[in-house]
């Protein structure tokens, strides 16, 4: 790729990079959109997606401190809400334990992260170093992998209550919100990089950033695949899950 592009050029770039290398891709991925997850692996996915999804606020928090834009900030400040909730809202994290809750996992193990892979927490931990180590632009950019989320949100959603009867509705709210904060989120961070990425070494910045974000979705699934499908190694220190009941 011959940087710069122009903004409508470079958008374009990332749309098709990010599509190229997003973890919906994923065969562990494709077993679950198929139904082909037991309940005992759809649990183990929920376990470890949570030690993510916590650490979400976390990552934000600290891209929130990089900015000394008070709009910037205002903005960003809604992705936090959207998680860890405000006022009546109780936020994204305690939707995905209504999910927890639906496969029979233990509450309190979820929050704890109890034995969560020990490649999810390197994956997770690593990329919220990224965002307080790198530029506020790099930080940025690793979030774009949002403008992608609708899509796989929404299969996801389907394939779930097509094919895994002990999933009510109630308990894949988390989904159903983010299919309007993911592409809200997503626009206001593509606008930002736009804006801001202009010569030719940063918006190759921008490119890793995005590259290393869809990395850290990758690797987790594989960890899980690997732990849980093929060839089944679960490592010591992580939760050995039984057959559904």
């Amino acid at each position: 790729m011959n940087f710069p592009l122009t903004p409508r050029e470079f958008e374009a770039h990332l749309r098709d990079f990010g599509a190229a290398r997003y973890h919906g891709h994923h065969p562990f991925h494709r077993l679950m959109n198929g139904g082909d997850l037991s309940q005992a692996q759809l649990q183990a996915w929920v376990l470890n997606r949570f030690y993510y999804q916590a650490a979400i606020p976390r990552k934000d928090a600290n891209i929130l401190a990089r900015s000394t834009d008070p709009l910037f900030r205002r903005a960003w400040l809604q992705r936090i809400i959207d998680h860890d909730g405000a006022g009546d809202d109780a936020g994204g994290l305690a939707r995905w334990l209504l999910l927890a809750d639906a496969l029979d996992l233990r509450r309190e193990d979820v929050i704890a992260h109890k034995g969560v892979l020990a490649a999810t927490r390197f994956a997770v931990d690593a990329y919220v170093h990224f965002v307080r180590e790198h530029s506020l632009l790099e930080a940025v950019a690793s979030t774009l992998t949002e403008l992608f989320a609708p899509t796989i949100i929404g299969e996801r959603v389907d394939a779930l209550l097509s094919h895994y009867a002990c999933l009510p509705m109630e308990a894949l709210s988390y989904f159903q919100n983010r299919m309007d904060q993911a592409p809200r989120d997503a626009n206001f961070a593509l606008d930002y990089v736009l804006e801001h990425a202009r010569t030719a070494e940063q918006q190759r910045q921008v490119t890793e950033a995005l590259a290393f974000k869809c990395d850290v979705l990758w690797a987790q699934l594989d960890a899980l695949y690997q732990a849980y499908i093929t060839p089944g190694h679960v490592p010591p220190g992580a939760t050995q899950f039984g057959e559904k009941r």
